[in-house]
């Protein structure tokens, strides 16, 4: 997803909804109204708390509850968007709680106008909203204090949830219930100089920390009530099959089965818990259609990517004329790269409970498309979206997995409720995630580079063939202009080793195979990062430089790339000899409005049945984010994104036969293993330079940087993922 500035304090405006019982000002936002009215409602005093509006409550109490209008998945966002509060708030940050947000306008993402959690945008998204609240709810504070002192508002101040003014002194729970009352500010209070934070900039404890380490946290998997089943859904095979018949007779024999139902993605098997569906689910008996899809091949895909990538495609980017520019070229490197299907594997697999009665539809799960799926859940239930509530819980990881545009294992849950007429709680196992999900697709791509004298890159032709996540889904419009997914073709078509070229053009073929796709951890660049930063130290070693050296030529005029670059090189004792029988590569990548640079030592080990095995010992990392909130947050998520990164480039690839997708859980998808993580270190580059993301971009460069310290050390060029030496 792209990112779009974040809006300015002069476009939030008063408004009022009562969410949870409080006194609320809900916010406008641009674009809000492509998705649903946000009509506003009158503000209302509630006894005994104090929502100055729709992101925060305090109580009497004088605890603060952030409503969370993104979805924590491991990210962070519980504590980073709770900061922002907390500091324009002056609270006391161990009165500080945090809830997810209903599904409300309310809470619209400030950039796509629908309430999502995606592309590495929620802090810098959330900067100004959340700081204005919690600034707004200081404002009512001070003027409650002020009435209740006798004194003007300017001789009151405010410190760790306090008000005071000389000797007077009154705890924001105190002042709550008088707040209340007062009306909104006309206009929106100034927010604190950079000089003057407190809690922003600081590293920080995470808050969901404690309670996921001694079980507190609720996730989908944790919803039980009296009276929820457990379902199952037996799905084709085969991408595009449907049920031609089945016979439910030995399923409805098992003990615990309660019913067997027929929905559009397959047959449902509920029961009274999960084993009962399991075992109901592998003793029904099903006729399939397989479909269109059945000789689906991935070998066979690979050859017909290949034949596109040998005809003129839609044009991503182009300037000059590359071919002429080639032909006077002093050297030319042409090379093909290939990367496979992959699954998203969160740790917590996919699961939804839903509860259709009295006119409303209630939904449990943890998601990452809140509005898209209210809209979903409201049409199969013949509901308004506002008779649908959603709880958002804790996720098991996304990945972008939990935000399909189709809310396809939302949807199949509410159609599941609907048809059994009681609660449900749709389960899938790994095994069904794994060969009947979503995907990151696979992509081909060749490039044909001209080199000058001097080694340094004069022409690039570059051709990529994949299937675009976009096409046929709700953002289509948006994301895909002239034949061009710019998820496709980022991180390549606007790179700025690119840009600088005069003669340079970038093809892309986006084939339709009936697999669906759907964005994956860092998205185009998760495979882009990995091909450009590969070709780039492709380049250095033909032009005979150091590929440090030859970067730090090529990004002169790109400080945030060379910044980040010369942090990690030196971090990492670049130009130093690593350790006997070890050696470093080098990847620097943007994406989502970051800047990162990573080194890889590896080295090589024997492996158990034969031949060698590439082992990562440390890894080095940069970031220049612009201001980072939480600077432990973003260590964090470098650490998670790298070691994301590392299971794909070393070991996860998905592979279809005969229209099925051939692995099934970890024992043959293999991801990262806990005793496999490299020792890793994250250096944050000091910046005032606009606020990126943090939650995607460590994924991008890491293929790249292990690629090629595995050049560095065997002199062999890996250009298919996952590295394989054999």
């Amino acid at each position: 997803m792209s990112t779009v500035p974040a809006p300015s304090r002069r476009q939030f405006l008063k408004a009022g909804a009562l969410i949870g019982g409080g006194l609320v000002v809900g916010f406008v936002v641009p674009g809000a109204r492509r998705f649903a009215d946000a009509a506003p409602a009158q503000a209302a005093a509630v006894s005994g708390g104090f929502a100055p509006n729709a992101f925060l409550r305090v109580g009497e109490d004088d605890t603060v509850t952030v409503l969370l209008s993104h979805s924590e998945m491991g990210q962070g966002i519980w504590t980073g968007l709770a900061m922002l509060i907390a500091e324009e708030l002056d609270a006391d940050w161990s009165k500080i709680r945090v809830e997810h947000a209903p599904a409300a306008q309310a809470y619209a993402h400030t950039a796509f106008g629908m309430q999502m959690t995606g592309g590495s945008t929620s802090t810098w998204s959330e900067f100004d909203r959340y700081r204005q609240a919690g600034a707004t709810a200081r404002a009512l504070l001070v003027a409650a204090a002020a009435q209740r002192f006798g004194v003007p508002v300017e001789q009151v101040r405010t410190e760790n949830g306090i008000a005071l003014a000389g000797e007077r002194r009154a705890r924001y729970g105190e002042l709550a219930a008088d707040a209340a009352k007062r009306p909104a500010p006309a206009q929106p209070p100034a927010l604190k100089d950079a000089k003057d934070w407190k809690i922003i900039g600081k590293p920080t404890k995470r808050l969901d920390g404690p309670e996921k380490i001694d079980g507190r946290a609720k996730f989908g998997m944790d919803v039980h009530f009296d009276g929820l089943l457990t379902a199952l859904v037996a799905r084709a095979p085969v991408f595009g099959g449907t049920v031609k018949s089945f016979d439910a007779t030995a399923a409805k024999a098992v003990p615990g089965v309660r019913d067997v139902v027929q929905v559009p993605s397959g047959v449902a098997v509920v029961a009274d818990h999960y084993w009962a569906a399991k075992l109901g689910r592998d003793a029904l008996r099903i006729d399939w259609d397989l479909g269109p899809h059945a000789g689906l091949d991935t070998g066979r895909l690979r050859e017909q990517f290949r034949q596109l990538a040998a005809t003129p495609g839609a044009v991503a980017a182009q300037a000059g004329d590359v071919d002429a520019a080639l032909a006077r070229a002093a050297r030319t490197v042409e090379a093909e790269y290939h990367v496979p299907y992959l699954a998203h594997s969160p740790m917590e697999p996919l699961n939804c409970t839903v509860k259709i009665a009295d006119g409303q539809c209630e939904i449990w799960t943890g998601t990452q498309f809140q509005t898209l799926d209210q809209q979903v859940a409201a049409k199969i239930a013949g509901l308004k979206p506002e008779q649908v509530k959603i709880h958002t819980l804790f996720l098991g990881g996304g990945f972008g997995r939990r935000a399909t545009p189709t809310s396809d294992f939302v949807a199949e849950a509410v159609q599941v409720a609907k048809a059994a007429g009681k609660p449900v709680k749709t389960v899938w196992s790994r095994e069904d995630d794994v060969r009947g999900g979503y995907y990151r697709p696979m992509y081909l791509q060749q490039a044909k580079i001209g080199l000058d004298g001097q080694g340094r890159p004069m022409a690039w032709k570059h051709v990529l063939v994949g299937q675009s996540i976009a096409a046929g889904s709700p953002f289509e419009a948006v994301m895909v202009k002239n034949g061009v997914d710019a998820t496709s073709v980022e991180g390549v078509a606007d790179s700025p080793y690119l840009k600088a070229i005069a003669d340079h053009r970038v093809d892309l073929h986006s084939p339709t195979t009936g697999i669906p796709v759907l964005w994956w951890r860092s998205v185009g660049h998760s495979y882009n990062g990995f091909i450009m930063e590969s070709l780039i130290d492709e380049l250095a070693h033909a032009a005979g430089q150091d590929p440090v050296a030859y970067r730090r030529s090529l990004l002169k005029d790109h400080p945030r790339h060379l910044a980040a670059l010369n942090l990690a090189a030196e971090k990492a004792g670049w130009g130093g000899k690593p350790a006997e029988g070890r050696a470093r590569g080098v990847a620097v990548h943007e994406s989502f409005g970051s800047y990162i640079a990573q080194v890889a030592e590896v080295s090589l080990q024997d492996a158990p049945g034969g031949g060698q095995t590439i082992r990562v010992h440390r890894f080095v990392c940069a970031i220049d984010c612009g201001l980072a909130v939480n600077p432990d947050g973003v260590r964090a998520q470098m650490e998670s994104g790298i070691n994301f990164g590392l299971g794909a480039a070393l070991y996860s690839a998905l592979s279809f036969k005969d229209g099925r997708v051939q692995e099934s859980n970890f024992h043959d998808y293999r991801v990262l293993r806990l005793d496999e993580s490299p020792q890793i270190e994250v250096h944050i580059v000091p910046s005032s330079e606009k606020m990126g993301g943090a939650g995607e971009p460590g994924t991008a460069p890491v293929a790249a940087a292990v690629a090629n310290a595995v050049f560095a050390l065997t002199q062999k060029r890996l250009r298919e993922l996952p590295l394989r030496l054999g």
